[in-house]
């Protein structure tokens, strides 16, 4: 569809505005000669507001939101309402809206479901992964970097989203907040969910909420996964720990199960032969810890634990800096390792 097939798209669905805002934004109301809602999520709120007739100030269907700036047309409200990613399902959601003739979709092409993805579901876990964005030059780098991690290949299991839904709640008032995106995956790189970190808009820190970490969908045995495992991996419990660990031994695949219950019951690859634990230095740590090793030497992996000299070893690399760091996990890892994977980092 070329960008004159759009914006008259975007005329038409503009002359029958409320109704389009009706259908999509269900959760707001009319007032005047606007339709104010939360937002074009269709979350409950009055920050945003699409005119709906043609006025001096502009035509109808444009809107705007109050509380951070974006505006649009009802093109992207639909985009956003749905859930949609590509924007040829845009374009059928709308045409199928004006009772449109939909131009024959391509055989080798799946379309996307434009009904909302069940909350917390793996649906809505890939969906709101696949709406975020490549994490260079966003606040996540910024806030990856702020606490010393600076090798950042290999994660594009990590993405940003500038304005993620937050909900302190159930009663409370839903708040957005730049993310760091994290893709749950199982072995053969499925999605299964996704964890969001809410962080602050330049970056500096965690968001300043209650509750700055919360996962959906299926982690059961999955983790956020760094590198492809052979016969050696890591798995510990957060991101930002595995990471520090990763600044180290930046060529050994690395995987993050998000909590020490789910590090406990992480899956082993069927070619894995040795597993690092990647520790907290805490109570849950250490049940974890001696869980793993349980399961891991009844499937006939060698288990070695990696300990911290302080709480985590993201701690470790932000106060003792990287140089500890790396002479703390070589003289825990392996002898074949040492040889392997820091030959391979150096």
């Amino acid at each position: 569809m070329t960008r004159l097939d759009a914006s008259d798209l975007a005329n038409r669905l503009g002359r029958e505005a409320e109704a389009v805002c009706r259908h999509y934004l269900g959760a707001g109301h009319r007032q005047g000669n606007y339709w104010q809602v939360g937002d074009a999520r269709n979350a409950p709120g009055r920050s945003m507001f699409v005119r709906l007739k043609a006025t001096a100030k502009g035509p109808a269907g444009k809107w705007t939101d109050a509380a951070t700036g974006e505006h649009g047309d009802l093109l992207d409200v639909i985009r956003e309402s749905c859930g949609l990613i590509d924007f040829a399902d845009v374009v059928a959601e709308a045409r199928t809206f004006l009772s449109l003739p939909r131009p024959e979709p391509a055989p080798e092409k799946k379309k996307r479901p434009s009904t909302p993805a069940p909350s917390g579901s793996a649906e809505a876990a890939r969906r709101l992964f696949a709406m975020s964005q490549p994490i260079g030059g966003t606040s996540v780098e910024a806030y990856l970097r702020n606490r010393g991690i600076a090798a950042l290949h290999g994660t594009g299991n990590l993405r940003f989203h500038p304005r993620c839904y937050y909900r302190p709640d159930d009663h409370g008032p839903t708040e957005t907040w730049p993310a760091m995106i994290a893709a749950v995956t199982d072995l053969r790189g499925t999605i299964t969910g996704a964890h969001r970190t809410w962080i602050a808009p330049d970056g500096s820190d965690k968001a300043p909420i209650d509750t700055q970490r919360k996962a959906m969908g299926d982690l059961l045995g999955h983790a956020v996964r760094f590198g492809i495992a052979g016969e050696v991996m890591a798995a510990g419990e957060g991101i930002e720990s595995v990471l520090s660990a990763r600044q180290a031994i930046p060529h050994m695949a690395m995987a993050a199960a998000l909590s020490a219950a789910h590090l406990a019951s992480i899956l082993f690859p069927e070619t894995l032969r040795r597993l690092y634990i990647v520790r907290d230095n805490d109570p849950a740590g250490d049940s974890a810890r001696d869980s793993l090793v349980e399961r891991a030497n009844t499937a006939g992996i060698e288990a070695i634990v990696l300990s911290p000299v302080l709480e985590d070893f993201n701690e470790d690399l932000r106060r003792l800096g990287i140089d500890t760091l790396r002479a703390n996990l070589r003289v825990q890892l392996a002898p074949p390792d040492v040889a392997r994977f820091w030959l391979e980092a150096g």
